[in-house]
């Protein structure tokens, strides 16, 4: 396993050194000069955050007035170096009440050699979690006056923490009421002609959790994914459920998920950490449901008069209604006047961004709102350029809608104690980039 840093510095804008650790006797202690005339002399910090000089590499990140060097001599985890670069600097944070600069490093030396003797062992990088290292730790590092005051509370028993596989939660939990909470919340990214054919779609989509459950719960979340219900259909050796199913694309998983259960069973297996996190990310390139279709129509009248006329098409249930819906229609700068006709919501002329803005508050499900207006424009005597039609922009927001068809099939919770849990399951689309060419 390549190593991520064999020395670590902490220079300011100067290129002085603040504070230094070498884990590796292969890079010699004067390796800073050599960064210091090479890059910071030169000007060529902003270039790229990776060099090699003199059979050394650089990995250097900016943050506020500090630069944070890493010099390794052999071949490294690039991507391991900054990984533990912003987790090194966010428990710095956490000591230091939210501020690492250049004063906090000076204030905090002995605290900072300490937690560099525990956050990297040899050059490979170790726990970095605050609240770990704090249950050990816990001397206070010297805080701004205008940080905020630390929420953390001290809990029992580090060892198990620190050497067992549940480092991100403690143990010792207890609610009165053990609830979970899981949303699913997507973003749809698409490109429209103006004759209705789409040209670009995808859906981004994250599965976040806020859980307050006793304990340590073993949780399992089940989805209509394709591949996840052919395997649970092949270790119970009866056919797969009819119904749709979704083929996920670069799905990420929060650390506490089992990924040696993943690989084998298809399964999300999980011990939570307490609160707010986001369990999963996840990408959809196949069988997306669009939830709106926009049909516009914009005619030129000669050099000053416009007509637009836009159907906007809700295609999600009739039950189901959409949120905060805003349609920018783009119109040329020149514009002088504008009169609308609409039959739901509101429109108006935006001038600072050349838009007819079109707002409708909630909008059912099964429904053709439209929007008529009469553009008229400023007359020039120079030469009239032709206007480039920007697309048409949406943005909205649909409770209980899946433009993926993302659906959780279970959740359960097991606890040694075998208390009840209450599950709330929730489903939200948002736009993201929701353009239609007119």
């Amino acid at each position: 396993m390549p190593v991520a840093a064999s020395a670590i510095y902490f220079l300011n804008l100067r290129g002085d050194v603040l504070i230094n650790r070498l884990y590796r006797d292969d890079v010699g202690g004067n390796m800073v000069d050599a960064f210091r005339t090479h890059i910071m002399q030169t000007k060529e910090l902003g270039t790229c955050p990776v060099r090699q000089i003199g059979g050394c590499s650089f990995f250097y990140m900016r943050i506020s007035n500090v630069y944070v060097v890493i010099v390794v001599s052999s071949n490294a985890n690039v991507a391991c170096a900054f990984k533990f670069v912003v987790e090194a600097v966010a428990l710095f944070k956490s000591y230091f009440g939210g501020a690492f600069d250049e004063d906090a490093i000076r204030n905090n030396f002995v605290l900072i050699y300490e937690l560099l003797d525990e956050i990297m062992d040899f050059g490979y990088p170790q726990n970095l979690s605050p609240e770990i290292l704090k249950l050990y730790i816990t001397q206070e590092g010297v805080r701004s006056p205008f940080s905020s005051k630390p929420t953390d509370r001290p809990v029992p028993n580090a060892t198990l923490q620190v050497t067992g596989a549940v480092g991100w939660r403690r143990e010792g939990l207890v609610y009165k009421k053990n609830e979970v909470f899981l949303d699913i919340v997507e973003s749809v990214n698409l490109l429209m002609s103006s004759k209705g054919s789409v040209l670009r779609c995808d859906v981004t989509g994250k599965i976040l959790m806020k859980c307050f459950l006793s304990g340590m719960p073993d949780l399992k979340l089940g989805l209509n994914d394709k591949i996840g219900l052919e395997k649970e259909s092949q270790l119970k050796s009866r056919p797969a459920k009819s119904g749709k199913t979704i083929e996920l694309d670069d799905v990420t998983f929060h650390q506490c998920v089992n990924l040696t259960r993943f690989n084998s069973e298809k399964t999300v297996s999980f011990v939570p950490p307490d609160g707010e996190f986001e369990l999963m990310k996840y990408r959809i390139t196949e069988g997306v449901n669009l939830p709106f279709k926009v049909l516009p129509t914009i005619k030129e009248l000669g050099r000053t008069r416009m007509e637009v006329n836009v159907k906007v098409k809700s295609v999600f249930g009739a039950k189901m209604f959409a949120l905060g819906v805003v349609v920018k229609i783009p119109v040329p700068k020149q514009t002088a006047k504008t009169s609308f006709t609409v039959t739901s919501g509101r429109a108006k002329y935006n001038a600072a961004i050349d838009c007819l803005v079109w707002k409708i508050r909630k909008f059912p499900g099964q429904t053709e709102p439209t929007l008529s207006a009469e553009v008229e424009l400023i007359t020039t005597m120079t030469e009239k350029k032709t206007w480039t039609r920007p697309p048409i922009q949406m943005e909205f927001q649909v409770p209980m809608f899946t433009a993926s068809g993302l659906r959780v099939r279970f959740l359960k919770v097991w606890e040694k104690s075998g208390y009840n849990t209450v599950e709330w399951v929730r489903y939200i689309t948002k736009a993201g980039s929701y353009e239609i060419r007119c």
